[in-house]
């Protein structure tokens, strides 16, 4: 549009811009600190002044200013997608990690308070009661070694069974809130469409979706695939948990009961819609490594140590019933156990000292020779140490995973948030380009007020 007047819609749409402009940056500012938050830029078009010309037209204007074209958000999708599935990874890793650090936290191994320390004062009660049999304390110092180790077996077990039953419970917890940002996406699922519908701007409905579908990659590992509405699927084992509008429930179908105690069989998931109900291979993210903790990690360690005191609870009734206690009688089973259940049965079998068989000679002679044999280690010392190494390097393996993983994660976070963060310093300099553009345009205003009063009230004035 050509003309004074003309200019003055010019400067006012760029007055209207430089508006939006400094609203936009101010927001950012104001989200700095705000998780998930996405930085938006305006976009500014220009105006044609002949916007649909003529064949033989010619156009006799300059442009009718700026206007705005939209706001954008600063996201990167394929970037977004990547940091999901990295996450994912990150939190399946840190989920088993801490799990196996709980673990190795209760073998109290090295240290003296762990299976091996017990089991040495144990060898070392029956050494002194070789070097004098006839003594009483010495005898029922044995006892009280043998109860010792047994308390610090049990111990153990009941550890494993805590531990045990704390991941079966976060699994619940976890499983419950999988279907709580399921249907929270599908809600904003609708909000997006029905935003966009209306020609409302959506980027706060589209920061709360990455949000929830980042939580939920971390969770289970799965897949978000934008929709051309601006909503979010999203897939758990390549089966869809939210299709647009509509969510589904992650179940557990085996593996642990509604009270989180364990039903004896694996943890299986499967997906309910309305269109029926899909089993699942498996489950990634934090529930992954849950299930593989009560289904692998846990019960493995607690076999092998089942292992290893059975062959102990053997060893030591076999020799122990292989001498003669205080009256010359032979001796008897010392420890007794269901095999069912050796960590958590295990008992003393006597209660009297004078029962405990250090005499290798029938008849009640004062003699240590079983004593002394009792004292001897044997494989069952090495078959518990190699049982804790070979745990401990899986904790160490599970730590440089994670620690690997956790570079790449923050490698790839770093990235994105060069893009989608908020930078005060730049938001410093939108705000005053901003200002300055707001300035001028009103400069523009106030110039041609003026070249308006002169045209209106001076021109033909004769003096």
């Amino acid at each position: 549009m050509a003309g004074t007047f003309g200019s003055f819609g010019i400067a006012m749409s760029g007055l209207r811009y430089s508006q939006v402009a400094i609203d936009v940056a101010s927001n950012n500012v104001s989200n700095v600190g705000t998780e998930g938050y996405v930085r938006r830029r305006v976009v500014g078009e220009s105006v044609a002044s002949d916007a649909n010309p003529g064949l033989w037209s010619r156009g006799t204007g300059i442009g009718d200013g700026v206007q705005v074209g939209g706001v954008n958000r600063m996201v990167d999708q394929l970037l977004d997608v990547r940091a999901r599935k990295e996450h994912g990874t990150q939190s399946a890793l840190n989920a088993s990690l801490e799990i196996m650090n709980r673990i190795e936290a209760g073998l109290g191994e090295p240290g003296d308070k762990g299976i091996n320390a017990a089991l040495a004062d144990f060898r070392a009660s029956w050494q002194n009661l070789s070097n004098n049999p006839g003594n009483a304390a010495a005898r029922e110092q044995v006892l009280a070694s043998a109860n010792t180790l047994v308390d610090t077996v049990r111990q153990q077990g009941s550890h494993l069974s805590s531990e045990e039953s704390a991941v079966r419970q976060r699994l619940l917890v976890d499983v419950g809130e999988v279907n709580t940002l399921a249907a929270d996406l599908a809600a904003t699922n609708r909000s997006i469409a029905a935003a966009k519908l209306a020609g409302v701007e959506a980027g706060t409905l589209l920061d709360q979706r990455d949000r929830l579908a980042m939580s939920l990659s971390e969770l289970t590992g799965g897949t978000a695939t934008i929709r051309p509405d601006g909503g979010f699927d999203f897939a758990v084992g390549g089966v869809n948990l939210v299709t647009g509008r509509d969510a589904g429930t992650l179940d557990m179908v085996t593996g642990v009961n509604p009270d989180g105690t364990g039903d004896g069989n694996p943890v299986t998931f499967q997906i309910t819609t309305s269109a029926g109900v899909t089993p699942l291979a498996g489950v990634a993210g934090s529930i992954g490594s849950q299930a593989d903790a009560v289904d692998r990690v846990i019960p493995n360690y607690r076999a092998g140590l089942n292992d290893v005191i059975t062959t102990l609870a053997n060893e030591i009734n076999t020799r122990h019933q292989g001498g003669f206690d205080l009256a010359g009688n032979p001796g008897g089973a010392l420890f007794s156990f269901n095999p069912a259940d050796p960590v958590g049965s295990l008992a003393v079998a006597i209660t009297d000292g004078s029962l405990v068989a250090a005499s290798s000679i029938a008849g009640g002679g004062l003699d240590g020779g079983n004593a002394d044999l009792l004292a001897t280690t044997s494989t069952v010392e090495t078959s518990y140490q190699r049982l804790v190494a070979v745990f401990g390097t899986e904790v160490a393996s599970a730590k440089r995973l994670a620690g690997n993983q956790a570079v790449l994660t923050a490698q790839i976070d770093n990235t994105r948030e060069s893009l989608s963060g908020v930078s005060i310093d730049e938001e410093m300099v939108n705000l005053m380009a901003a200002q300055r553009s707001y300035e001028a345009a009103s400069r523009v205003i106030t110039t041609l007020d003026s070249v308006l009063d002169t045209l209106i009230n001076r021109t033909g004035l004769v003096r």
